[in-house]
């Protein structure tokens, strides 16, 4: 008949223990003195015991190191608390009120302190709860090893001594057998009698049975009770781990809560919220965005209207390059109340700074005569300042106005500009003593000059000291000197006025008109 492959069954563990222990037992119920060694279950057993007691002690040592991280993380959380413990630099700039920045780093201040109390509160319920369980246990265990060393090496020394007693009696049972077997006339001792012998050995071998026995039922008494002492260390361990996970787990959820409540502090925070009241705190000091920006046009300044920054004339020239290949190029040009004659690219003060490309010092400079619309000044530029002006030499600039009434205009203005301060006192009173002398001299263009021929139609400039013009008392000479002019045949050099710089440029020739020097 076949069997199904379901009807065989596995061997189980405890049928092969107690058939492995049957064939043992029966193997050394049959000799007197067993070749088994009585302590070994007890060996095994303690071997056991000290495995378990490793194994608390491992639990101990985690535990401990566990607190000791504790303790480390809450110095830790102390220096972090550090980080956010003084007060924000410019802190006057956040809000004070609760809902802001300021009230958020005091969420944090308070959550880190929650997070450093929390490890220290760790740390003391582990040591003060978790720990000493595991002791007690670890003390249980050496205290079961004990019992188990003391009561078994007791029964086993007691066996072994049975036994050596026994061994002893057959030993000495075997020679005198063969003392009687090779003799057997021979006489034996009494106490040496074989029968006496196997006796005694029967005495004693029950005596070892007895003993062995006895040790037997200690040793399984014991081996019986390991499943239930084992099962009270696994449940607690298992309670102590249970409180490790409860206070470490519990810690976890706690400074999960605690960094949840700090982010949720700063979402709560209104993206506008520190700018509103920035703004209503120092609204004196910012922006009003509904003022009207600043106009160029409205701003005022000091002398800006001074009759010293209005100009005599301006406008646009032309000038012959000095290279006289690039012919005439136009520029911007201006004679100022302090008689410069400066020349600019352009009139525009706003795209660079108008800085004069040439200026001319008027009074140093001699003005050559008007040709149409066409005229030439020669003099120094000063305008690179006094190292650059040292490498200047005088140079005769030739200007070219767009018509001959706006040459003549800037010609006059230059003209009056080139005389001195005393010029504008000597010319009258040459004017009042020579009066039938200014025939000659009206057709000049030195003599139609007026102030009517200001492009600007502004006045004649005003007289300026200068370092090199004569002093006022020395118009008076010229004005004697004239004196016997008017009575007399006149000379037409007396009505011809002109200053130090133009006295060597000019003359008048044998009819009157005032020429140029060749």
């Amino acid at each position: 008949m076949s069997t199904s492959p379901a009807d065989v069954k596995l061997p189980q563990r405890s049928g092969t223990v107690s058939s492995a222990f049957t064939r043992r037992t029966s193997m050394s119920d049959d000799e007197a003195i067993p070749e088994t060694d009585s302590s070994e279950t007890t060996t095994l057993l303690l071997e056991r015991l000290r495995a378990w007691k490793h194994m608390c002690g491992y639990l101990e040592d985690y535990v401990s190191a566990t607190a000791k991280v504790q303790k480390s993380q809450s110095k830790d959380y102390e220096k972090i608390l550090k980080t956010v413990n003084e007060p924000l630099k410019e802190g006057h700039h956040f809000s004070a009120s609760a809902g802001g920045v300021a009230g958020l780093f005091e969420n944090i201040r308070n959550n880190t302190q929650g997070m450093v109390n929390m490890y220290l509160d760790g740390e003391k319920n582990l040591k003060s709860g978790v720990l000493p369980t595991l002791e007690r246990l670890h003390k249980e265990i050496k205290a079961k090893s004990k019992e188990l060393n003391t009561g078994a090496s007791k029964g086993a020394k007691a066996v072994e001594k049975a036994r050596g007693l026994t061994q002893k009696h057959i030993e000495l049972l075997g020679h005198n057998a063969a003392t009687f077997d090779a003799a057997a006339s021979s006489k034996i001792e009494a106490h040496h009698d074989p029968y006496l012998l196997k006796r005694g050995i029967n005495y004693r071998l029950h005596n070892q049975v007895n003993e062995e026995n006895s040790h037997r039922q200690d040793i399984l008494a014991v081996q019986n009770s390991f499943q239930q002492f084992e099962a009270h260390v696994l449940q607690t361990v298992q309670g102590t781990l249970d409180q490790f996970n409860q206070h470490m787990g519990g810690q976890l959820e706690r400074q999960r809560a605690m960094y949840a409540d700090i982010l949720g502090t700063a979402q709560r925070i209104p993206p506008d919220f520190e700018w509103v009241n920035f703004c209503v705190r120092n609204d004196a000091a910012l922006v009003n965005p509904d003022s009207p920006p600043r106009s160029f046009a409205s701003i005022t300044f000091p002398n800006m209207e001074h009759r010293s920054t209005q100009p005599l004339i301006e406008g646009t020239l032309e000038r012959r390059s000095r290279a006289v290949i690039k012919g005439y190029s136009t520029g911007y040009y201006v004679v100022t109340p302090a008689r410069y004659l400066h020349e600019f690219k352009d009139n525009d003060d706003f795209r660079r700074d108008p800085s004069p490309e040439l200026s001319l010092y008027l009074p140093d400079c001699v003005v050559g005569a008007i040709d149409g619309i066409k005229f030439s000044v020669k003099g120094k530029d000063v305008s690179s300042g006094k190292i650059g002006n040292a490498f200047h030499t005088n140079t005769e600039l030739s200007f070219k106005a767009h018509t001959p009434n706006d040459a003549e205009k800037w010609w006059t203005v230059i003209k009056d500009a080139t005389r001195g301060p005393t010029l504008a006192t000597a010319a009258p009173a040459i004017a009042t003593a020579a009066p039938t002398l200014a025939s000659p001299t009206a057709t000049s263009p030195a003599a139609s000059a007026s102030p009517s021929n200001n492009v600007s139609g502004q006045a004649l400039p005003p007289t300026y000291a200068e370092k090199d013009t004569q002093p006022a008392p020395a118009a008076v000479p010229a004005a004697a000197s004239t004196a016997p002019v008017a009575t007399g045949a006149a000379s037409p050099t007396a009505v011809l006025s002109r200053t130090g710089s133009t006295a060597s440029h000019y003359h008048t020739s044998p009819g009157g008109s005032a020429v140029e020097k060749s």
